[in-house]
């Protein structure tokens, strides 16, 4: 009786196992037809991986490396991530709260003495959630890290009074990198790289100034114009495998706790305002959605990872075309049947 019941028992789960390798494999092929025909309709130029119950059903390439449109692009190519670099100083800040080296309510002026006044009015929640009222980076003036943090001694007044607005711009992003160089007294480069991508095994990850040029998509527009290099630090390049293992580090606390996580998640309350996670969805402070995208120059990205449901889907794109909510939508769809 014993023998018939595990034998009844090692049928279903073969049963089960089958039926979800082909739902998994008909998916992948639904997504391959409708890439082939993004490509090919020259919205999408780039890579693209699926994960779905903690497996990759589907990774590959479109388009090519550059400009010269010469070589063909494999998912061992990094592209800048834009926006979606943020999370990085965002969780960052969150591991030295953990240790006790700061607080979200510090103003900068406690690291920063030689800010101007305003440095007393500015938290570091205001840099994560950009509410700090600092106005943008002066582009056309800056050519270097130094020259933002030069620039940011010379601005007298704040655009509106911190934590009360919005304003999505970078130099809430720059003072949060400054301020794990001061408090850490290492290159924020060398930080993240030894505690994000090194305990995540993102070994292929490169921040700006670029130094291993192999396997770099470059950056072009529609007129075969190439993107000029970065020349800040803090860009990230990544490849799609990559992106989804700090994804799987960040969603199993292994980098920072659940409750730092649910305060990175944090927005300003109005609508069309992100975190620094992007657009995160919680329920009882755990982390069930979120959404993230970015760009930088032509190169486009795009996360959307469902924990409920499981799934991840990653597109990065060195051709901008701004057609990746769409794919997404598309290819989610495809997930949900």
């Amino acid at each position: 009786m014993q023998y018939y019941r595990h034998l009844f028992l090692f049928f279903t789960a073969f049963l089960f196992l089958t039926n979800d390798l082909f739902a998994q494999t008909k998916q992948a092929n639904q997504i391959d037809s409708l890439m082939k025909s993004a490509n090919e309709a020259g919205f999408f130029n780039g890579n693209i991986l699926v994960s779905k119950n903690n497996e990759i059903i589907y990774n590959a390439s479109f388009g090519f490396t550059d400009a010269t449109k010469t070589k063909k692009l494999t998912p061992d190519y990094r592209f800048n991530i834009g926006s979606i670099t943020k999370e990085f100083s965002g969780v960052t800040l969150m591991q030295l709260q953990e240790q006790g080296k700061l607080k979200t309510e510090d103003h900068l002026s406690q690291y920063f003495p030689e800010l101007p006044e305003w440095a007393n009015e500015v938290n570091i929640k205001d840099l994560l959630q950009y509410t700090s009222g600092l106005p943008n980076v002066n582009w056309k003036k800056i050519k270097s890290n130094n020259d933002v943090f030069d620039d940011l001694k010379l601005i007298d007044k704040l655009d509106f009074v911190p934590g009360t607005q919005y304003d999505y711009n970078m130099n809430n992003v720059f003072l949060r990198q400054f301020l794990v160089e001061k408090i850490t007294g290492m290159a924020y480069k060398n930080y993240v790289s030894k505690h994000i991508f090194s305990p995540c095994k993102m070994n292929s990850s490169e921040i700006t100034p670029i130094v291993a040029e192999k396997y770099i998509a470059k950056g072009f527009n529609n007129k075969l114009t190439e993107d000029k290099p970065d020349f800040l630090a803090g860009g990230t390049f990544l490849t799609t495998a990559v992106l989804l293992k700090f994804l799987n580090c960040l969603h199993s606390n292994k980098l920072i706790s659940k409750k730092s996580l649910f305060e990175l998640g944090q927005q300003f309350n109005l609508p069309d305002t992100q975190s620094s996670l992007g657009e995160a969805k919680f329920t009882n402070k755990k982390l069930i959605e979120y959404l993230h995208d970015g760009r930088a120059g032509n190169y486009e990205a795009l996360l959307v990872s469902n924990l409920n449901e499981k799934y991840t889907i990653i597109l990065l794109g060195n051709n901008y075309n701004g057609k990746l909510f769409e794919i997404s939508d598309a290819v989610t769809a495809i997930l949900k049947n």
